[in-house]
């Protein structure tokens, strides 16, 4: 069996070949700030030192640092770290005391490690971030700008929440008068989210066909727009879009896959505003079939639409909320329809536990419509 051969670390020469094997630099520094061993690596680097040099001299400095790791090291019996330029370059320097044996502290161990290429390259990574950052901040301006307005009219009101759980949201929402007797209104929500997400819905706000008094034509339409574009079978968006009738006292509806059913509800009842319909995607050959539903209203009236964040968000037991709650939350709600949206979002954040409202996992949105 051939021997193994065991290197004695106790031995200096041995131990001195290590260090000079190191790429890092190394060297021992006593109590008095002086070099007592430089490894290979750093005196290729700074030159040979000469005994009784100064640590501070020999990497070319006149004075001694400001935050000297070493006499810490020494004096107070623990590692330190700090950064140190040297040359030009940017250095990690740990420093660690060296005891004798009898447990008494003799000098300092410097390692020293070129960090520059890291350092360099954290700073790209910094400006990079900084520039997706305001990238960010001015997309959700844009976003922002393409939401509705709060408003009062005649013979309606209108007031919503819109909540993202990320810089940019994946729902959207939208009103706007198509002719004197109507009006439009949709709300939507778009696969993920984040910047594919946001890009969807600039994408619906400007795609969706506004002239239209069919919105199951319209949604047609959406979709074939949606078509001519290569994108993922993963990305895909669910509109639940009305338009009222002032004239004749109804709202015409269709749905494109959104899975909370507005509701339309008085002192006296509520209808829920059901209908079947595939999502905005590019899932099946051909144009999906979109329906048209037809349902009164009448003065006192409220059309209420959210999208599933509010609905499917869940309390400590990891029991959701649910529609049938958020909607009992709403009908035995007197306030005015702003206040009444936010005394639900606060019951929601109740019931799940959440006290920042950044924590939220998905976007919220809600908005309530009010017949005069």
């Amino acid at each position: 069996m051939e021997k193994v051969k065991i290197l004695m670390l106790d031995n200096p020469e041995s131990l001195s070949d290590i260090l000079d094997g190191m790429y890092d630099w190394v060297r021992v520094v006593d109590a008095d700030n002086n070099v007592i061993f430089m490894n290979k690596s750093m005196s290729d680097a700074v030159g040979e030192y000469i005994p009784g040099t100064k640590c501070f001299s020999a990497v070319g400095k006149s004075t001694p640092c400001d935050i000297c790791t070493s006499r810490k090291a020494v004096f107070k019996g623990y590692s330190f770290t700090k950064e140190e330029i040297i040359n030009g370059r940017i250095f990690s320097v740990m420093s660690s005391p060296v005891r004798n044996k009898e447990g008494e502290i003799i000098a300092a161990v410097e390692v020293l490690r070129d960090i520059t290429a890291m350092k360099v390259m954290e700073e790209k990574i910094l400006q990079q971030h900084k520039k997706l950052s305001d990238d960010l901040e001015i997309a959700k301006k844009l976003q922002y700008s393409l939401l509705p307005k709060e408003h009062s009219e005649e013979r309606y009101s209108f007031s919503f929440i819109y909540k993202p759980c990320e810089s940019l949201g994946g729902d959207y929402l939208d009103i706007f008068a198509i002719d004197n007797d109507h009006i439009g209104i949709y709300i939507a929500d778009v696969s993920g989210h984040g910047v594919p997400a946001s890009m969807l819905t600039v994408f619906l706000h400007s795609t969706i066909d506004k002239t239209l008094l069919s919105p199951s034509d319209a949604l047609s339409g959406l979709y074939k727009e949606f078509n001519k574009s290569n994108l993922d079978k993963e990305l895909y968006i669910t509109v639940f879009y009305a338009i009222i009738d002032f004239r004749k006292g109804n709202i015409t509806y269709s749905n494109a896959g959104h899975n909370v059913c507005p509701v339309l509800y008085n002192s006296e009842g509520l209808n829920i505003l059901m209908s079947a319909g595939t999502p905005i995607s590019n899932w099946i050959e051909g144009n999906p079939a979109y329906t048209d539903k037809v349902l009164p209203f009448k003065s006192g009236d409220k059309l209420f639409l959210s999208t599933d964040g509010a609905i499917e968000i869940k309390n400590a037991c990891n029991e959701m909320l649910g529609q049938e709650r958020l909607i009992n939350m709403l009908t035995k709600d007197k306030s005015p329809s702003s206040e009444a949206l936010n005394n639900v979002l606060n019951i929601i954040y109740e019931f799940s536990g959440i006290k920042d409202p950044s924590d939220i996992i998905d976007d919220i949105t809600m908005a309530l419509l009010e017949f005069k």
